[in-house]
């Protein structure tokens, strides 16, 4: 799978079956279900997922949330749209396994 085609299955009911929970969480939130995304996350223990929940906390606007949850990805809060932010979480969970 490619970001494009990744970006293309949006237009479906469900994701990939052959998706990590990582893809399968950005593809929720991409279709406006924080709650499934968050839910999919949140348990897991990689940077990667840390990376994601962050990601969803601002979105959420809940930014020492986010703020904690960037520190255990190792990184910082970005001054990037949400969108692009979302974009780089996806092409970098296709270079590495979630």
């Amino acid at each position: 799978m490619t970001l494009s085609s990744f970006k293309d299955s949006l237009r479906g009911k469900q994701p990939g079956e052959n998706i990590s929970d990582c893809l399968k969480a950005l593809w929720y939130d991409a279709k406006g279900n924080w709650s499934k995304a968050h839910e999919l996350i949140q348990h897991k223990q990689n940077k990667n997922a840390a990376w994601i929940h962050a990601y969803l906390h601002r979105k959420e606007g809940d930014f020492s949330n986010a703020d904690y949850w960037y520190n255990q990805a190792g990184k910082v809060r970005p001054s990037v749209s949400i969108e692009k932010e979302w974009e780089e979480i996806a092409v970098a969970l296709f270079e590495i396994n979630c």
